[in-house]
Parts: C-alpha cells; sequence; structure tokens
C-alpha cells in the first residue's frame, strides 16, 4: 500500500460529512479532486470502503474502521508538528470554534491578530446553524462556540463579545416602505424567515407571536447571505442581524424599517462547557479576548453606533 496523508485527510472528512460535495467545500477542493483521492485510495483495498445507493454516499463498515485509523494517524502527525514548534518555544496546537452563520461577520476580527502572534496554532473553524454549534458544544468537539442566545439546558460559562442588533428591513422600494408604518401592516407584505434551528428565525418568530401576528405569506431560506439577496430582490422583508448588513447599507441596496420594539437586542458571546480542561491554546485565547475584546470593539465595530 501506498497512500498519502492527503488521502487519508480525504477520506476522513467524506466520512464525517457523508457527501463528497461537501469534503470538497470543507477542505476548499472541487469535487472532481476529491472524487481522485477518493477512488485512489480505494484501489488499494480489496473491500470497497463506500457504496453509492441511488444519489447518496455510504461508508462501509470496513471503511468506518478504516475511518478511525486514518484519524488516530492524522492526529499523531499533528501531535509531531505541535510538539516541534513546542519544542522552539511557540504556542502551538488546535484551536476549534464553531459559530452559528452570522457570526461569521465578528469571529475573524476577534482572531485574526491571536492567530498573527501564534503562526503555530491550527485554527479549526466551523460556521454552521444554531443547533450544529451547541451540537458541537455538548459533544465537547469544540473550545469555544459564538452564539447570540445563550443555551437554557447546557451548563455554560461566557464572555460578552458584542451587542447584537436585530432590525426589520426591506429593500428600497418607496412603495413597498409607505405601506409599513406599524408592526399590524406586516402582515400584507411576504415575510422571510431563516430555516428552522436558526437563532434568527427564534427571535423573528418571538417578535410576531409578540404582536399576535401570523405571516400567511412566507419564505423559508437555508442563509443570511440568501435572505439578504432575497430581500433586496423585493421578495419580502425579514428581521436581519444589523451586523452582516453594513455594506448594504452603505450602498442602499437595504432600508430599515423603523417599527416600535425595535431593534432586539442580545449579545454574541463566546461560550465553552462549565469545567472544561482548557488547552494551552484556547487558555491562551481566552486570555487574549479578555485583554482585547474592548479594543477590537472599538477598532473593528465603531459603524455600528450609527443605528
Amino acid at each position: 500500500m501506498n497512500y498519502t496523508l492527503h488521502q487519508l485527510q480525504v477520506f476522513l472528512k467524506i466520512t464525517q460529512t457523508q457527501s463528497i460535495t461537501k469534503a470538497s467545500i470543507e477542505l476548499h477542493l472541487t469535487q472532481p479532486a476529491v472524487s481522485i483521492q477518493l477512488k485512489n485510495f480505494q484501489d488499494q483495498f480489496d473491500i470497497p470502503l463506500t457504496e453509492i445507493h441511488g444519489r447518496k454516499l455510504y461508508v462501509t463498515d470496513f471503511g468506518k474502521e478504516i475511518a478511525i485509523a486514518a484519524e488516530r494517524i492524522l492526529n499523531e502527525v499533528y501531535a509531531i508538528n505541535y510538539k516541534t514548534l513546542a519544542y522552539k518555544g511557540q504556542l502551538s496546537g488546535r484551536l476549534k470554534i464553531s459559530v452559528v452563520s452570522t457570526g461569521k461577520y465578528i469571529i475573524p476580527y476577534f482572531l485574526s491578530d491571536f492567530v498573527k502572534l501564534h503562526p503555530g496554532i491550527e485554527l479549526v473553524l466551523d460556521v454552521t446553524n444554531k443547533s450544529r454549534v451547541l451540537e458541537n458544544l455538548e459533544k465537547n468537539e469544540v473550545d469555544f462556540s459564538l452564539v447570540s442566545i445563550l443555551p437554557k439546558h447546557l451548563p455554560i460559562d461566557n464572555e460578552e463579545l458584542l451587542e447584537n442588533k436585530l432590525f426589520f428591513v426591506g429593500n428600497t422600494d418607496a412603495a413597498t416602505n409607505r405601506t409599513i408604518k406599524k408592526v399590524a401592516d406586516l402582515v400584507n407584505v411576504p415575510l422571510i424567515f431563516r430555516e428552522e434551528g436558526s437563532g434568527t428565525r427564534s427571535i423573528m418568530e418571538h417578535f410576531l407571536e409578540q404582536h399576535q401576528l401570523t405571516s400567511t405569506k412566507k419564505m423559508e431560506l437555508t442563509s443570511n447571505e440568501a435572505v439578504k439577496q432575497a430581500v433586496i430582490a423585493g421578495l419580502g422583508c425579514s428581521i436581519m442581524p444589523l451586523i452582516g448588513l453594513r455594506q448594504e447599507l452603505t450602498n442602499n441596496e437595504l432600508h430599515i424599517l423603523s417599527l416600535k420594539g425595535l431593534p432586539i437586542t442580545s449579545m454574541w458571546n463566546l461560550i465553552w462547557l462549565k469545567n472544561k480542561r482548557f488547552s494551552p491554546v484556547a487558555e491562551a485565547y481566552l486570555s487574549y479576548i479578555r485583554l482585547q475584546k474592548q479594543q477590537i470593539v472599538s477598532d473593528k465595530f465603531s459603524w455600528y453606533d450609527k443605528y
């Protein structure tokens, strides 16, 4: 056998995602490149590692055993690299953070300088929906998570980073905006929701319930960017976090609707499991955040105060 570490990485990611498409996205490779690596790896075994039924990929029992071995091998390789850097006196290791999708507009600014200070750190950043973020945290698969709604069912500690403001927004069509003067007028326009499990969706549904509004015209989309583009195109209105709207508001592509009870505010929080045993990297990152967060907010989010 003559498999490579790259083939092990690709195969492990395929088993984790159960999809060549998803694996290619997470590995930043093309689908054909992932398929070729999978084929070259499978050709070295007499027993199938994966099977295709319909259009779905399944990992065989043998493939699952190989995936466990691949993960063990890759972890040993990472350990060798980290020990080499540690011997040189550099902070090294993995920092794993799970972030709700809207948090992608925030977390890079709270990571950039820390990663530059410690080039031996490997950053693993998973941007997904709220349900997946909390699942990752509960399984202790990450060091930290970034959320705007603190989970009530998990024992956690937290560090507040930045205020979260949510507004009702529409596009800049004057006729539409003239018809929405109060919250009750929202029954006359299509509303665009995030998918089930999204924190933003929960906030929007709670707002409508508080005002005893039921939308008969609604659309559901699976990402903040998709919602934003739908609103710009005039397909409807939505409650959206301000943090992701800077460019569109500046370019006059979106319009904030002045309605009673808005904005809705919460806090972006970095959270971790209570009593978690931090790695040296995670401990260093938390110390960095506590020391630098106010400066980061001042330097990178001063525009926020205009709204």
